[in-house]
């Protein structure tokens, strides 16, 4: 699968604080890419990086198969859109007449005004001041879909949106792909966003990817285990491993590949033929949100 955005040991100085620490990031064609990382974690910097608005420390970027430099710049900007940080807009024009000036900045189709705003559902209120318009609002005018770009970038898109908001919105980031053949990257640092949306994931924690593949892969991670307490966790491991069953010993108990209830229990009767009586056995499996907290850190902020 070809790659629309590659990044390779992209950092990112301000002062002391590196900020985006020698990032290798992969976007397939085609791709929801999901980029999480907590407050802080240097998500918005990535992008901004990505679009050109801030010039990097060291490392190489690669859009639509090209570098990225001054003198492609443009050229690869006009085939994406971005929505980084607040929407802004003159409060005194409509919804629509700030699309115009949108349209003609970019050279887009006038035809594509009229299409945008009924994909976010404005198209009823395109002679609405934008004044009174909702954040919300703002943030589903979405100027970003003008030209119907390649590659759409979207740093935190539900930020200030109502939950029916943020419904429409994934409802669209989801539709993208299919319908305009777009490849997408939108940044969250909620899991539960990301997991509705994305089809592939990228984690950052301090400027540093800490995780990246397919969603179903994040979920793979977190398949289930069988966790047993012994009268001897040390015996028992030694036994395990001398019949070749994979296990840990880890806090006090042993943790081994999910057993169906059969082996489960010939298990026990193997233990207790060896004279190691078997005190507890539970299913455990961790999920999405566990899995996020030991790859960003648990004293991070969410």
């Amino acid at each position: 699968m070809n790659a629309v955005v590659e990044t390779r040991g992209l950092c990112k100085q301000y002062g002391s604080a590196l900020r985006v620490n020698h990032l290798d990031l992969t976007v397939p064609e085609g791709a929801i890419y999901g980029f999480l990382g907590p407050n802080g974690a240097g998500k918005s910097t990535t992008l901004k990086l990505l679009l050109g608005l801030a010039r990097p420390t060291a490392g190489e970027i690669a859009v639509f198969g090209r570098p990225m430099g001054p003198r492609t710049r443009m050229e690869t900007l006009r085939q994406g859109g971005s929505l980084i940080e607040s929407p802004s807009y003159y409060g005194h024009l409509t919804g629509a007449e700030n699309l115009h000036i949108v349209q003609t900045l970019r050279g887009a189709p006038e035809r594509d005004i009229g299409e945008v705003l009924r994909i976010v559902r404005l198209d009823g209120q395109k002679g609405k001041r934008t004044a009174h318009y909702s954040l919300g609002m703002k943030q589903r005018l979405a100027a970003a879909l003008l030209g119907f770009p390649r590659l759409l970038i979207l740093d935190e898109p539900t930020n200030g949106l109502d939950p029916a908001g943020i419904q429409e919105m994934r409802e669209l980031i989801r539709s993208l792909p299919g319908r305009f053949g777009m490849t997408v990257v939108v940044s969250s640092h909620l899991l539960s966003e990301i997991d509705q949306m994305a089809d592939h994931v990228g984690i950052i924690r301090e400027g540093r990817l800490v995780f990246q593949d397919t969603l179903s892969a994040l979920h793979a991670r977190s398949c289930p285990r069988l966790a047993l307490r012994t009268t001897d966790n040390a015996g028992a491991a030694r036994l395990l491993g001398e019949n070749r069953v994979p296990c840990t010993l880890e806090d006090g108990w042993l943790t081994l590949p999910l057993l169906s209830d059969a082996d489960a229990a010939s298990l026990s009767r193997f233990l207790a033929a060896h004279r190691v009586d078997l005190l507890r056995m539970e299913e455990r499996q961790k999920s999405l949100e566990d899995l996020f907290l030991e790859l960003t850190g648990r004293e991070e902020s969410l």
